[in-house]
């Protein structure tokens, strides 16, 4: 198979990538000094090797960490949408701004590749509805419900539960987005915070950047009765290439990480301290190695219990400091292509993972959100109302 040329037609949209804070950690956005434009930069992204890679779109994540609550968060998360906007504008010539599913189609007509941006974690909107709003306002298209902590409305896959999935607010969160055309995003979240949102969801949900966890038991990824279910709701999987999340050696040797910080009182969903410990305890005990065919058996098995339009790419680039043997930056999605194409997938089938299947969701949700602002207006809930006097102060 041309895998070239399949990706000329059918190039990727990927779920995940963290170049925005690598951006702020490194040089405080100062594109000057970290010149995506060029290759060799010390990151796994830059705009050859997204061309050399086939990329046609790519969710900038707008992450800040749960270490930030309230105003911090909101003000943090801000400041990530600026950065990915001017990002995008600087190289106008070979990126564009992106919304919608039109306008990263209209994008590859102009031979330029998509920006779109999703905010990972519901700390990011600060317990507000409107402040929510005014995200989706500024562009950001998707919200992931939790990242590594707990909100105060929602349970996260790597912290001890509170709520046992979704509060009432957290229903009304999802509603919302539904309403306004965010995609949910179930990536970082418990498996009961995922049932809950798909069981109170008005559109299909995303996952930007998880994989299956009967392929390796890490609660970042998701069960197979959830794929079901997101796959019966028109939903889609992004597979994921974090090593952790995707061989079963590497999820031990965090199991046996997080073990050790738990023995010394550091919570994995303690960002701020349990960082810190994580380098040290690598520094003395080097993690096993991924590899490219481990990614492979994850968009396999996706495959299987979901369906193969319920499949796509999340590849948390820049967000993790190794990825797997052979897909160690942007521009090895083709021989990610090659290798399922060697295991029998077709052409046809190569493009729902790359594009079409994150382009029906995202038209799906574009669509259910025009049906319902023609039968009910902005929520004016509030977290109080809802959940009792727990508020944004509950946050870690």
């Amino acid at each position: 198979m041309d895998v070239s040329a399949l990706l000329a037609a059918h190039p990727v949209i990927d779920g995940h990538n963290d170049l925005m804070w690598e951006a702020r950690e490194q040089v405080g956005y100062d594109f000057d000094r970290l010149d995506v434009g060029v290759g060799g930069t010390p990151t796994h992204t830059d705009l050859p090797r997204m061309r050399a890679g086939g990329m046609g779109a790519q969710f900038w994540s707008v992450y800040v960490p749960t270490r930030l609550a309230g105003d911090a968060a909101v003000a943090a998360t801000l400041e990530q949408v600026d950065a990915a906007r001017e990002l995008t504008r600087r190289y106008a010539d070979r990126l564009a701004w992106a919304t919608t599913a039109d306008e990263v189609e209209q994008a590859w007509a102009e031979d330029r590749i998509a920006s779109l941006a999703g905010a990972e974690g519901g700390h990011s909107i600060g317990c507000s509805l409107a402040t929510l709003r005014q995200l989706h306002r500024l562009g950001v298209r998707y919200l992931t419900l939790t990242h590594n902590a707990n909100t105060p409305w929602a349970d996260s896959a790597t912290d001890r539960p509170v709520a046992g999935g979704l509060t009432a607010f957290g229903h009304e969160v999802v509603r919302e987005m539904n309403r306004v055309g965010m995609m949910v995003d179930l990536s970082h979240v418990s498996a009961d915070t995922m049932r809950d949102a798909l069981a109170v969801a008005e559109a299909p949900v995303i996952f930007s950047h998880s994989s299956a966890r009967a392929v390796t038991d890490s609660p970042r990824n998701a069960p197979d009765d959830v794929l079901e279910a997101m796959a019966a709701a028109g939903g889609v999987c992004m597979v994921t290439f974090v090593p952790k999340f995707v061989n079963a050696a590497c999820a031990d040797a965090h199991r046996e990480m997080v073990a050790a910080a738990e023995a010394e009182g550091i919570p994995e969903a303690d960002g701020a301290r349990f960082g810190p410990f994580a380098d040290r305890w690598e520094a003395e005990h080097p993690p096993p190695t991924a590899t490219l065919a481990d990614v492979v058996a994850h968009c396999e098995h996706v495959r299987e219990v979901a369906g193969i339009d319920h499949v796509g790419l999340g590849g948390d680039y820049d967000g993790v400091a190794v990825l797997p043997t052979g897909l160690e930056d942007v521009s090895t999605y083709p021989a990610l292509l090659s290798a399922l194409a060697d295991r029998g997938w077709s052409a046809a089938d190569l493009a729902r993972l790359t594009c079409r299947n994150t382009l029906r969701v995202m038209r799906d949700v574009e669509d259910a959100a025009r049906g319902l602002q023609s039968v009910r207006g902005p929520s004016l809930a509030r977290i109080e109302d809802l959940d009792g006097p727990r508020g944004d102060a509950a946050h870690p």
